[in-house]
């Protein structure tokens, strides 16, 4: 890439070839007592066997969430995993790493700013999940520092794809650190990772939602792409590149939807009303289902040409 992305430029892109979407289906969930679900992860195997879904819920007045992790029943509802985990986190994620599933997330917890006044400190939290009921701490990175994202690299590494903010970083961008496992990942690792130039302007941001080991060795990312308007609404985009890891050489970033493509509904606060949150790809036949949270109040899957090849199994 030569040229920095600019969210305007992928929309008329995107615009310019008709909507991608050939179906769209809003995700149902039970016993979880009228609050919304959203912000999902892919469906994932458990270590029993069982295929769940981890999920963000919580009150549409409220920002204080738990995860929780559903299974789909014979009409096709989600319904919370009897016994399962319910770590307070937002945003969850999954990837597997040395053969165990691990579930992330997003944990915030109030705090005391410099000028006394209350304010919310957040970080990436990891666990790993050899039992639902009981996951183990596996890693907790910088405060400050969401969209942490993990990959297993054919050399038996581990690809770190980090969302740096502040100062050079601005309203947020990505980094790439490579190290030998989880377990061996030290924050300074997080931190000092290099960053992809010219991937966002100075006003508008992204982060990576999933990463895939592609045949040819390159990462294959899902992403966000973000900006505010000038009335301060968010306007968030799912979008798809390619990473070689040795060399951070990247391919131009495609948008692959865009709110208005998919069924009217809720949102949680009138600025959050075209925010798409993608969570992952998952194979699916002709092309591949977008597993995602809208408007930060429901969760949809949405059928896809692939962006590029994801195979069974990853993510």
């Amino acid at each position: 890439m030569s040229e920095t992305v600019r969210v305007d430029h992928l929309l008329s892109a995107y615009r310019g070839t008709g909507t991608a979407v050939r179906a769209a289906r809003r995700l149902r969930f039970a016993g979880v007592d009228g609050r919304d679900v959203y912000n999902v992860s892919a469906p994932f195997r458990a270590p029993d066997g069982a295929v769940v879904l981890a999920g963000r819920v919580e009150d549409r007045a409220d920002e204080r969430s738990e995860t929780v992790l559903f299974a789909r029943d014979d009409a096709g509802t989600w319904c919370p995993v009897p016994g399962a985990a319910r770590p307070a986190l937002q945003d969850p994620f999954v990837f597997g790493h040395a053969g165990v599933p691990h579930l992330g997330g997003v944990e915030v917890v109030e705090a005391v700013g410099p000028d006394g006044d209350p304010t919310l400190r957040y970080r990436t939290v990891v666990l790993r999940l050899a039992d639902l009921a009981r996951p183990e701490p596996a890693f907790t990175g910088p405060w400050g520092m969401k969209d942490l994202r993990f990959a297993d690299l054919p050399d038996g590494r581990l690809a770190v794809l980090t969302r740096p903010q502040g100062g050079p970083d601005g309203r947020g961008r990505i980094g790439l650190a490579v190290v030998d496992s989880l377990a061996a990942l030290t924050i300074a690792d997080i931190e000092e990772a290099p960053r992809l130039e010219r991937l966002f302007r100075p006003d508008e941001w992204g982060g990576v939602n999933q990463a895939v080991v592609l045949p040819d060795g390159t990462l294959g990312l899902l992403g966000h792409v973000a900006r505010f308007d000038t009335a301060g609404d968010r306007h968030y985009y799912p979008m798809a590149f390619r990473l070689d890891p040795a060399t951070l050489w990247y391919t131009a970033p495609e948008l692959l939807f865009e709110r208005r493509d998919l069924p009217p509904g809720p949102a949680k606060r009138p600025d959050l009303a075209d925010v798409v949150f993608p969570g992952a790809l998952v194979p699916a036949p002709g092309g591949v289902t977008a597993y995602c949270g809208v408007g930060d109040a429901e969760a949809y899957e949405v059928d896809l040409p692939a962006p590029f090849l994801v195979a069974p199994g990853e993510g």
